[in-house]
């Protein structure tokens, strides 16, 4: 039996169909429910999972307070540590007294940093530089996640994606594509020598699965993304392309629109734009074997569809 907690969320949905689709038993929790979901509500400190993990051998969680842009709570760090931190690490100590072998932990690739220079790849074995209270929530669980297993011999496997993109996908990914869909001029046609690692939401749940079971996953931590880097510029091309749609763009210089966006309070906006995030997923491949199923050709058209066949019927 595996336990997929978040299993409503972008990434869950997708987790619990390949879970299903690969026959494996189970359990699927989500806040609010739903159709072949149980009902968990908000997690916290104090949730009692015992119901829950009988006869698990394998967790994966998902469930978390997300990064949040535009955060107006009064003290980020405490929120995310509320959720992401000992929320979490309740769940995985339950799980090690259940005699629950795996502990599987989608962390962020925001645990390294922001931004990677000179063609230079992020990996795992790098020292962490969290970038805001999210990220280093998430390192501040995966050292307590390591500390435990230390301490009862549970398995557990991180994960550390970088921008995940699929249908239905919110915030930037989400804008972007609106905007290339109604035809907006964007800026970026000479944002052209930036590299951006992203993994179709289809891929990392492929990943995802095979962690809860491969003997050699145990105990590791990995770094995953699709096989091609982009730059925003080929980014932009290539949504335009599998929404169906031109993408316009004007060639703005990146100093220009960089200084722009400090003038306007944007900078990390446009850091996730204008700058490089390269992942080194050699580890996953050499340790597991594994490769993206999708390409990101193929990964952007499934993200494209929902948008361009709404599209089509507006015209």
């Amino acid at each position: 039996m595996i336990v997929l907690t978040g299993a409503s969320g972008f990434v869950g949905r997708s987790v619990h169909s390949a879970l299903m689709a690969a026959g494996k038993p189970t359990r699927a929790l989500s806040r609010e429910g739903g159709q072949g979901l149980m009902r968990i509500g908000s997690i916290t400190q104090v949730t009692n999972w015992s119901s829950l993990l009988k006869d698990a051998a394998c967790v994966i969680h998902l469930a978390a307070r997300v990064h949040v842009l535009d955060d107006r709570v009064g003290d980020p760090l405490s929120e995310f540590r509320k959720i992401n931190v000992d929320a979490t690490l309740a769940l995985a100590s339950q799980a090690a007294e259940a005699n629950v072998k795996r502990f599987v932990f989608v962390s962020s690739i925001k645990v390294n940093g922001e931004v990677t220079v000179g063609g230079r790849r992020f990996r795992g074995e790098d020292p962490p530089r969290p970038a805001g209270p999210y990220a280093l929530s998430k390192l501040e669980a995966e050292q307590g996640l390591r500390e435990l297993s230390n301490a009862t011999g549970i398995e557990i496997v991180i994960i550390r994606p970088p921008l995940v993109y699929g249908p239905y996908a919110k915030a930037n990914f989400a804008n972007l594509m609106k905007w290339i869909s109604l035809g907006i001029p964007l800026p970026f046609g000479a944002v052209t020598e930036n590299r951006r690692s992203l993994i179709a939401v289809e891929n990392l749940a492929d990943l995802i699965v095979q962690c809860a079971e491969h003997p050699r996953a145990a105990n590791e931590l990995f770094l995953a993304s699709d096989e091609e880097d982009l730059s925003t510029a080929e980014l932009i091309k290539r949504l335009g392309a599998a929404l169906g749609r031109p993408a316009r763009l004007l060639p703005i210089p990146v100093a220009m629109l960089d200084k722009a966006a400090a003038l306007v309070g944007k900078r990390e906006v446009a850091q996730r734009l204008l700058g490089s995030l390269q992942v080194d997923a050699d580890k996953v491949r050499d340790i597991l074997g594994w490769r993206p199923p999708l390409s990101t050709t193929e990964g952007l058209i499934r993200a494209a569809g929902p948008l361009r066949d709404s599209t089509d019927r507006t015209i």
